[in-house]
């Protein structure tokens, strides 16, 4: 049964875009999805019935690319974001003047909802430039379109995420705080669910979300839970912030995949702060789910063969708690 609805999912072809875009296919609303690469978008084919989902090339600095994408929709989500810079794109370009051409393009065909995604710890005067432009970016829209709803999503971990599989991965080798960063990781399929919420219930327009899980952790505190999950020791070795910034901003100019940069060494020295006058989960009526129960899950690929059909890190430590209750010394 079709709901009526026409979205525009911008940055549907990152982590979080098919959670949404599934949620409001599924519904039975045409889903426009820009795209800028033909092979990232291919998976979001089968996310809603024939027809449902519809593809549209557009680039970011391309105002008509961006307002052809948009005129025919009365929901308009915007994911786009970077949190490292690239030879084509540095993060000013993508979080603030992308964020501020796709609001421009909404405000002139009125759109009734707005959408934008933006990031735990966004302040335009932060120290990191990802959290700046974040912050620069949430000012811009509002300026523009002020009904906009703001999301302020924590560390998201998934399938597909930049948590739980770095942390299993050898890749994830140096750090420059002991791993002493704190946060409220969130789930990214309660992410969608608060997303598909607030396309259908007009009163959280104008408002601004912090979306954060229920328990604080440390990386520390999660390396070591992941390493439980895997039945393997990742080692992590502490480099001076000084020396892992220029290594970073050198290995982020060399390669064109997405590993590390400098910015992304201070941002280990920034712990999530939440806003006290941000709405969160319990207004939109979800209860966020705790990392500690989908690890398994989500990372039983990272085990060797030998361990890999073993229980869950919890249910092995409950059966080794076990072994001992029946040990009695009566005599």
């Amino acid at each position: 049964m079709s709901t009526g609805h026409t979205a525009t999912v911008f940055g549907a072809t990152g982590f979080l875009g098919r959670y949404i875009v599934h949620r409001l296919a599924s519904r039975g609303c045409t889903v426009v999805v820009p795209f800028r690469e033909e092979m990232a978008k291919r998976h979001l084919k089968v996310t809603g019935d024939l027809g449902r989902v519809v593809f549209m090339e557009y680039d970011l600095r391309n105002t008509p690319s961006l307002e052809e994408s948009v005129r025919h929709s009365d929901i308009v989500y915007n994911l786009v974001g970077r949190d490292y810079p690239t030879k084509n794109f540095d993060l000013e370009d993508v979080n603030v003047e992308g964020a501020e051409r796709i609001a421009e393009a909404v405000a002139k065909y009125d759109i009734d909802r707005f959408i934008h995604m933006s990031s735990y710890n966004a302040d335009k005067n932060s120290s990191s430039a990802f959290y700046r432009t974040k912050g620069r970016g949430e000012e811009v829209v509002r300026n523009i379109f002020p009904e906009t709803t703001i999301v302020r999503p924590a560390p998201v971990f998934g399938f597909e995420d930049k948590l739980l599989h770095k942390l299993a991965g050898q890749a994830n080798l140096f750090t420059s705080n002991h791993m002493q960063e704190r946060f409220w990781p969130v789930h990214s399929i309660d992410i969608g669910s608060a997303l598909a919420v607030m396309a259908e219930d007009d009163s959280t327009a104008a408002e601004t979300y912090e979306l954060y899980g229920p328990k604080n952790y440390s990386m520390a505190e999660i390396a070591a839970m992941v390493d439980r999950e895997i039945i393997k020791h990742r080692r992590h070795i502490n480099l001076p912030p000084r020396v892992l910034k220029r290594v970073s901003d050198l290995y982020n100019k060399l390669i064109w995949w997405s590993q590390t940069c400098a910015d992304k060494v201070e941002r280990e020295f920034i712990d999530q702060k939440i806003d006290p006058k941000a709405k969160t989960f319990k207004d939109l009526g979800i209860e966020p789910a705790e990392i500690a129960n989908f690890t398994f899950y989500y990372l039983q690929g990272y085990r060797s063969s030998s361990f890999y059909d073993l229980p869950p890190a919890t249910e092995r430590e409950k059966r080794e708690e076990k072994k001992y209750f029946h040990v009695i010394d009566d005599q």
